[in-house]
């Protein structure tokens, strides 16, 4: 069926030049009819509101609880498949490997296809490819369905763009936070439920329950996800791939953000790894199941997220860095100095490093989404990418130097990363223009709300110009590109969100 044709956004949604005419779809797959309320429209640009924020977050819980379901079912794996110790601890890896993979394959699809059909196909992958899990005998089938889940959990790295491109300026880390609570909620509460399900039936029923969530996914989207069109119609999947690495060295706002998000993925797996050796020895000599408990204090810090989200909304990203990375410190340092006097203070730093760590997560996302609207997969998939980096340098570094010199130097260690990270931010000031690498330019405003007003206002004065028969001059990348208030290139051929480029221009 051949899809109906629409006019595009008008000139006035400003950040791009659109095609003359935007093809509007009608069924998903070439056969799956979408929702009349649900087809893309410029004209009435879909509010993201409750229903979807409720999807994101369930979507995201559960299709990242697939990579952490194992973790508590090894040593079940172990007697159900007649493997020994050594093998079934291949299991974790196998999922975090394919995740990996996903991010830097499957993810920068969201800049090249239409992001409703991909959510859909991957959930339906993901669901489908976990019954092989509950019923295969053979334990290589396992660890090769294990792998390739992996790879196609990866939904809510294609969520996260969608919502910063649904979601008008004001709300955006509001939207993402709704997310990234969600990823966060999904590794706290798939120990604890496959834990749970295991104890008192077998590990196969917790991937029939995985089954039975994850196909939840699907049928919710067909309902409730938007259809917006494909972003960069003229590019190739070797294209994403090409300018994902290119964005990887030549975008400031990117790199400062990576180098950033590195240390704080690196404070984070240190501290976890290392208080786990703090409470099983002097002075608590905690039981394994104790110890796992401290991983549910991390509850508080997911239902903040939302409110954390409406925080960064108000202020430019970069002063909620500085806020976020700031009060880390000040709880790390808690953690140094009475780590092992209190275990009432264990429990306030763990509080207060989750809240702030998401803080610093959301802000760092929100001005890398200010880069580039048409781009926003493929840079996402690059931030992404250095929490990996910074996971496997902090369990890397911080086993060694608790092995070397003990628990308490193994802490201060993450007071040496959090100087890192203030020191990368004070590189590049908030206000600097989009390709400038270090300094501090354009003022000190701390507030979004005012920073925009003034480019409206300066878009008033334009569009007054243009219909008096004035000439204004074009947008350039040297446009000063205020992280969470972007400026996108008028050479880009693409279709976004209209409310979002008329907030941010």
């Amino acid at each position: 069926m051949a899809p109906a044709k629409m006019p595009g956004p008008s000139a006035d949604s400003g950040t791009v030049e659109h095609e003359k005419t935007t093809a509007l779809m009608t069924h998903d797959f070439g056969f799956l009819p979408i929702p009349q309320r649900l087809r893309y429209n410029p004209q009435k640009p879909f509010h993201f509101g409750l229903l979807l924020n409720v999807l994101f977050g369930f979507a995201s819980t559960f299709t990242v609880a697939n990579l952490y379901y194992c973790q508590p079912l090894l040593i079940q794996f172990s007697n159900s498949f007649g493997v020994n110790y050594n093998r079934v601890s291949r299991i974790p890896t196998l999922l975090q490997a394919g995740y990996a993979t996903g991010i830097l394959l499957i993810s920068p699809m969201g800049d090249l296809v239409r992001r409703r059909q991909l959510i859909l196909l991957l959930a339906l992958l993901s669901g489908s490819l976990t019954i092989g899990l509950a019923v295969t005998n053979n334990f290589v089938v396992f660890e090769i369905l294990n792998f390739v889940i992996g790879v196609v959990s990866v939904t809510p790295q294609i969520m996260i763009p969608l919502a910063a491109d649904l979601a008008p300026p004001e709300r955006r880390a509001s939207a993402i936070s709704v997310v990234m609570s969600g990823l966060l909620f999904g590794i706290l509460i798939a120990r604890v439920i496959a834990g749970i399900l295991a104890q008192f039936t077998s590990w196969r029923v917790v991937y029939y329950f995985a089954i039975g969530v994850q196909f939840l996914v699907p049928l919710a989207g067909y309902f409730l996800i938007p259809d917006y069109p494909a972003k960069n119609r003229e590019m190739t999947y070797w294209d994403t791939l090409r300018t994902m690495a290119k964005f990887a060295y030549t975008e400031p706002i990117l790199v400062q953000a990576c180098l950033v998000n590195i240390g704080s993925c690196a404070c984070f797996t240190n501290f976890w790894v290392t208080l786990t050796f703090l409470l099983g020895g002097p002075p608590y000599f905690y039981s394994t199941v104790t110890i796992g408990l401290f991983g549910l204090v991390g509850v508080f810090g997911v239902a903040c997220g939302p409110l954390v989200g409406r925080f960064v909304d108000k202020l430019i990203p970069w002063y909620a860095s500085i806020v976020a990375s700031i009060a880390a410190t000040c709880f790390q340092a808690i953690q140094v100095g009475a780590g092992d006097v209190s275990v009432g203070a264990i429990v306030v730093v763990i509080m207060g490093l989750d809240v702030f760590r998401q803080m610093l997560q959301m802000s760092l996302a929100t001005s890398v989404f200010g880069i580039d609207a048409a781009a926003r997969a493929r840079l996402n998939a690059v931030f992404v990418l250095s929490i990996f980096v910074g996971q496997l340098m902090g369990t890397a570094s911080g086993t060694k130097v608790f092995t070397a010199f003990g628990w308490r130097a193994a802490a201060a260690l993450n007071m040496g990363f959090y100087g890192w990270i203030l020191l990368i931010m004070m590189l590049r000031g908030p206000h600097c223009a989009r390709h400038t690498w270090f300094g501090f330019e354009g003022g000190w405003t701390p507030a979004r709300k005012s920073v925009i007003a003034k480019r409206k206002a300066a878009q008033g004065i334009a569009e007054k110009d243009l219909e008096s028969g004035g000439r204004t001059t074009p947008q350039t990348d040297e446009t000063p590109a205020d992280p969470g208030t972007e400026k996108t290139p008028a050479a880009s051929k693409t279709i976004l969100n209209e409310k979002d480029s008329a907030d941010e221009t």
